[in-house]
């Protein structure tokens, strides 16, 4: 199967049409439709209703959309390792959660490139369901998230956890009945903890799922929210962001998740995993 349909075929799907998705990449409107019938026909399906208003995929488009994602996605990841510079040996591709990045990503990076010249690294941002999926369909070798579901050929190892604390960007605030609250959900277990810690506080007014977001929010607005303290050190230091005295500290699980078969030619890994759970301790 030629991997250029398949890369046409995602085209015009995320276009909506075959007019948009000839100058997406930059071909003639006939060589889309040439590239597609040719898909079509290798698969003995139709895969696109066309109208008026655009194209929708029929049973058989939606079924082949997942396996052309992955099939597309590997096919970079094979080109990019197959095409690396000279000197270079391997590449690893690590996605990490952006509330994760100053501190578990920041100290997972250092640490993969500190003594391994011979590797190439791709890092890649996204929530947890997203580098879970990239991590099923084989786009990231391994992830820095705080939940996951194990899947066969895939293993993980637990860090230590980071700590989410109050701030506020006044000193002195005290740590309930600020009408200046912003909930930060950090997940299910934070919420639970959360919700018998201020079991009688009122709903705030604005919730956010983002630390980083809800940090700009506080810095533009004003106001307090528990964040996590590693991200929290820079507005710290700078007098913009101050600790809440004597309001209770969560802890958040975080993880790392990798794919079986990139560990395999590791043989720097366990070593990694040790100096990296230290770092983090």
């Amino acid at each position: 199967m030629n991997i250029v349909n398949l890369q046409t075929f995602l085209s015009i799907v995320e276009t909506g049409s075959l007019v948009r998705a000839s100058e997406q990449l930059n071909v003639t409107q006939s060589t889309v439709t040439a590239r597609l019938k040719s898909l079509e026909e290798a698969l003995g399906s139709q895969l696109l209703n066309r109208d008026k208003s655009g194209v929708s995929l029929t049973p058989a488009g939606a079924k082949l959309m997942r396996y052309a994602q992955i099939m597309t996605g590997l096919w970079r990841q094979a080109r990019r390792e197959t095409a690396l510079p000279e000197g270079l040996a391997a590449l690893c591709t690590l996605g990490c959660h952006a509330d994760l990045w100053d501190d578990a990503g920041r100290r997972a990076v250092t640490l993969l490139t500190r003594d391994r010249p011979e590797l190439a690294l791709t890092i890649h941002g996204g929530s947890d369901g997203e580098l879970e999926r990239g991590l099923s369909e084989g786009l990231l070798d391994m992830v820095l998230t705080h939940r996951f579901r194990l899947r066969g050929g895939l293993s993980a190892r637990e860090l230590p956890p980071e700590e989410i604390a109050l701030y506020g960007t006044r000193p002195g605030m005290a740590h309930k009945g600020n009408a200046d609250y912003v909930f930060v959900d950090h997940g299910e277990e934070y919420r639970q903890g959360h919700g018998e810690t201020y079991f009688d506080a009122n709903t705030a007014r604005v919730e956010f799922s983002s630390s980083t977001w809800a940090i700009g929010y506080l810095m533009d607005r004003g106001g307090q929210a528990y964040l996590p303290r590693a991200l929290a050190a820079g507005p710290l230091s700078k007098g913009r962001l101050h600790a809440v005295p004597d309001a209770p500290v969560f802890q958040r699980r975080r993880y790392l998740v990798w794919r079986d078969a990139s560990a395999r030619n590791w043989g720097w890994f366990d070593r990694y995993l040790a100096d990296l759970a230290h770092a983090l301790t």
